[in-house]
Formats: structure tokens, C-alpha cells, sequence
């Protein structure tokens, strides 16, 4: 269960990045951030900037061209 959602839902790349940063910098670690996108470039974009920044990505679901990214703050 996340602990806040974040809906990109019609933003192009690179605003998913962006506002999911932003969420995630207002966050404690340990929260669970679910990060909802209509980008299908935001898959690969999305597991970059948690390899890049050390936060997890617990898992990254897609459905009827939703995606759907639960991240861990670490």
C-alpha cells in the first residue's frame, strides 16, 4: 500500500521524471511512492532514475496502457 500517489497520467517524458523526484524528495525514507504514467517511455525512465538515485523499484506494472510504478524512498 503506498503511502502517496503521484498521477502523470498525459505527461511526456521528461515530466514524470521530474514530479516523481520532487514527490520523492518530500518523502521519509521508508515510504512507498506509487507513480502512475501513460508514457511508455517512462518504463525505461523510471528504472534509470532509481538505478541512478538508490531508491527502489519494487515492482512496475502495466495495464490498458497505464503504468503503474510502486518506488520505495530510501
Amino acid at each position: 500500500m503506498a503511502d502517496e500517489t503521484l498521477d502523470a497520467s498525459g505527461l511526456n517524458c521528461p515530466l514524470p521524471i521530474l514530479k516523481t523526484k520532487k514527490a520523492l524528495s518530500k518523502m521519509d525514507a521508508g515510504k512507498i511512492l506509487d507513480v502512475i504514467s501513460t508514457d511508455a517511455g517512462s518504463v525505461k525512465d523510471i528504472e534509470a532514475f532509481c538505478n541512478q538515485t538508490g531508491n527502489k523499484l519494487v515492482s512496475t506494472t502495466e495495464d490498458g496502457g497505464k503504468y503503474v510504478f510502486t518506488i520505495e524512498k530510501v
